[in-house]
């Protein structure tokens, strides 16, 4: 690391010209505090361009005015400095997003002696606000994470995941449900789920209003999913392999066998849809196809592009974790800690995701406002450590997976264009943990289709893009013209693609009957004699906390 941050350096002209920039900002903007209110200031009132000093209290006073203005004028000096550096391209991202959290950090808004609006309020509380907030604190230390809702009005299976369904099946590592139908008649081919298990599958099921669960059966399709264990001590061994045989693959061939259906449709969803497509690429090399399609929802094949997640993986890290909780570590194993990982995903918009809720929470004493999304996120998981780092350095690091034969998997080299399959590939716009250029590369992954792979693109973000209900009519998507040869790069498919006002849904969904069979009788019952039900869903496994 000294190494490598030893051979950045900022040009001189380009050190230049910033000092200059920066004395003249810096000099018009202290004209303006010290004329502030006059009549020769009559800028100096003016709104200030960040929503973090939207506040009255902000403009009207000229301490807090100048604090802020100087904050974003001096963040902008760095960011351009950082910008301005030159070396090798991995240290000059990290050096940039050091800056970034630095500036986010640094912020007055942050801080209770700095921010006016939270002293007014202070003042006005009589102190209660201070004291609201410091019982946040401790609660939130207590609990081992920041609140970014109220987590009290959440309960998983009372008013989150509660779409009626039974677990008809469970091992050490999953739990699979089938959902009671909704239909007098459903597809002959049923649809399963992979989520993700870095989180719980309930977010394709928050609520009844924007569950794409509950659309997926009130459409007409007999659906399974896979519930993932939160892994804990007795885990600690477990290997991506495992993740996929016992894991994936076990769940394909249980929704075969309770169903009788030859073939079924699949969906995988962010790493859900890693584990998805790697566990068909080994059952085609042992000469079984048992999907009819596959859907992938913000998903990595081709982990060349990971964005900004890409700045925290190198042979350093991934080997220092493979001593750790690896299989080269003193146990063997161990875990990857769910906090952990939710420390690293919200310092992808600390703004949003940190500062925000230390503002509101802790300064001003709120209660975050119920949100189910981020109830959601809050319920963090564990991972195994030899899963993770597995897959860590075979995907993020060393982008094994889409080089045909490089990686094996349970036994078998793994080959993607061996995947001879309708596949549905969604990405998001806004996505700053699957970029959606990146979720287009997809489509060469799969090159063994014969071009039967349809990419929609959704706008937002990596799980509001995904799960947004067409009631809502919020949003829109990206459909492209419907070449049978995609364009090579994400850009040129975008513009020729046509947008289309609300929610991608029913788009998928016209495109899943197509390959879904004909309609027959609903199952009077979940499971099978073999696979009787074992618990109403959610089941137990999505109620065990990291």
């Amino acid at each position: 690391m000294l190494k490598s941050v030893s051979g950045l350096s900022v040009p001189l002209p380009a050190l230049t010209e910033l000092q200059s920039d920066y004395l003249r900002q810096a000099s018009e903007l202290w004209n303006k505090s010290v004329n502030f209110g006059s009549s020769n200031g009559e800028g100096a009132k003016a709104p200030i361009p960040d929503r973090r000093f939207a506040a009255p209290e902000w403009q009207s006073d000229p301490a807090s005015s100048f604090a802020a203005q100087l904050y974003l004028l001096n963040a902008r000096t760095l960011q351009k400095l950082a910008d301005a550096v030159e070396g090798d391209e991995k240290p000059r991202q990290r050096l940039r997003f050091a800056v970034q959290q630095w500036v986010a950090a640094a912020s007055p808004a942050n801080y209770l002696a700095t921010n006016p609006e939270a002293l007014r309020k202070a003042v006005a509380t009589q102190g209660e606000s201070l004291k609201e907030g410091l019982a946040h604190l401790v609660n939130d230390l207590r609990q081992g994470h920041m609140s970014q809702t109220d987590e009290s009005l959440f309960e998983v299976g009372r008013n989150v995941a509660t779409t009626e369904g039974d677990v008809v099946f469970e091992n050490e590592l999953f739990q699979l449900l089938e959902y009671k139908p909704l239909t007098a008649k459903v597809h002959a081919r049923p649809l399963l789920m992979v989520p993700p298990c870095i989180n719980k599958y309930y977010i394709l099921d928050l609520q009844p209003s924007n569950s794409l669960i509950r659309y997926a059966v009130a459409e007409g399709h007999r659906v399974f999913v896979v519930s993932w264990r939160n892994a804990d001590a007795s885990m600690a061994h477990m290997t991506w392999d495992d993740y996929i045989e016992t894991g994936a693959i076990q769940a394909i061939e249980l929704v075969q066998e309770i169903t009788g259906a030859e073939t079924i449709n699949t969906l995988g969803f962010c790493v859900g849809g890693t584990i998805l497509a790697t566990a068909l690429s080994v059952l085609a090399r042992r000469g079984v196809q048992p999907a009819e399609s596959m859907t992938l929802l913000t998903t990595f094949l081709d982990f060349e592009n990971t964005g900004v997640l890409d700045l925290f993986v190198d042979e350093a890290m991934v080997k220092m974790r493979e001593l750790t909780i690896g299989p080269d570590s003193p146990t063997k194993g161990g875990l990857l800690k769910g906090q952990e990982l939710a420390g690293t995903f919200s310092s992808l918009r600390p703004n949003d995701l940190v500062w925000n809720y230390v503002v509101g929470n802790y300064l001003k004493g709120e209660t975050p406002p119920a949100f189910d999304l981020l109830y959601w996120n809050s319920d963090s998981t564990n991972l195994p450590g030899p899963m993770y780092c597995w897959y860590l350095r075979h995907t993020y690091h060393e982008n094994n997976l889409v080089k045909p034969g490089t990686a094996v998997v349970c036994g078998e080299a793994v080959d993607f264009g061996e995947l001879d399959l309708p596949v549905y590939v969604y990405g998001s716009r806004e996505d700053h943990i699957v970029p959606w250029d990146a979720a287009y590369r997809n489509l060469a992954a799969l090159s063994g289709n014969q071009g039967r792979t349809r990419f929609v693109l959704g706008a937002s973000g990596h799980i509001a893009g995904v799960i947004n209900p067409p009631a809502a009519k919020k949003r829109s998507h990206w459909i492209g013209n419907g070449t049978a040869k995609a364009p090579a790069t994400a850009q040129a498919w975008l513009e020729k693609a046509t947008e289309h006002a609300g929610s991608w849904w029913p788009d998928w969904s016209a495109w899943l009957a197509r390959n879904a069979g004909p309609m027959v009788a609903a199952p009077k019952r979940p499971g099978s004699r073999q696979y009787p039900p074992i618990e109403a869903a959610p089941g137990r496994y999505v109620k065990q906390k990291a």
